[in-house]
């Protein structure tokens, strides 16, 4: 039974320390795939670094909402796209929780990044966080998504999951679908196709139930694909399954 997370950090300094102990470990550990997620310029460069030095490993680049405020170089991200183990545009998108100054910048740089997305032949990464509205808006009405992509750690907003859907987008959850305070997570599994799901881990964050607290690794990956098995009263192995078929068609990941 293996595991693609699709969405961890491990150009995050948390792992700085032990990152090839770790990223050792989750191979042992049945954790077939893991994609490191770029965030700006020096995450995206540390996540191809990463990348080249595991065969189990892909990379994606992007700026995100919330890194703004440093260096903005897109033809950088773009010359970055082209490194042969990145297989996505992000993360990227809207986050008006922590910043609500500088909305019009976000969407342009949002669009901008789909730009270079659709250029490359590559899909997205998506982050939202209550922008959920705008997010949609952009997707529908400011420019078409060539290669569709990902919701990463998708907020549990069942109008969001159908919207996105529509738009052939992927839907992947994360530790806090597991939270014992979480609302809509039952529902918002079953609301996603299950040609359309899959799971992530967002490490080090979002650690998922019973290990909330803790620095979060690619190996918890199994207890979110565990939830979304109960809720949906399918097996484990069959999960796994299909989240890592869905993740290697949407990365375009070949055997």
């Amino acid at each position: 039974m293996n595991f693609f997370d699709t969405h961890a950090h491990y150009n995050d300094e948390k792992f700085e320390e032990d990152r090839n102990i770790i990223i050792r470990e989750i191979k042992e550990n049945n954790i077939k795939y893991v994609t490191v997620v770029g965030y700006n310029i020096e995450s995206s460069i540390k996540a191809i670094e990463i990348a080249n030095k595991y065969d189990n490993i892909y990379a994606t680049v992007g700026i995100s909402p919330n890194d703004l405020d440093s260096q903005i170089d897109l033809e950088k991200i773009e010359s970055l796209a082209q490194d042969k183990k990145v297989v996505a545009i992000g993360e990227i998108g809207l986050d008006y929780y922590w910043n609500k100054e500088n909305k019009d910048l976000q969407k342009d740089i949002f669009v901008k990044q789909i730009e270079i997305a659709n250029k490359m032949d590559l899909p997205i990464s998506i982050h939202t966080r209550e922008a959920v509205y705008d997010t949609l808006e952009v997707l529908k009405n400011r420019i078409k998504v060539k290669n569709s992509g990902i919701f990463h750690c998708c907020p549990l907003n069942i109008e969001l999951i159908k919207e996105a859907v529509k738009l052939g987008f992927y839907i992947s959850f994360s530790g806090n679908v597991t939270f014992k305070n979480s609302k809509n997570a039952n529902k918002c599994i079953e609301a996603v196709p299950i040609d359309k799901l899959l799971i992530e881990t967002d490490s080090p964050y979002m650690t998922p139930e019973p290990y909330r607290g803790k620095r979060n690794n690619s190996i918890y990956v199994k207890l979110v694909a565990q939830k979304i098995a109960e809720v949906r009263n399918m097996e484990l192995e069959d999960i796994a399954k299909i989240t890592l078929e869905n993740a290697k068609r949407v990365y375009k990941i070949v055997d």
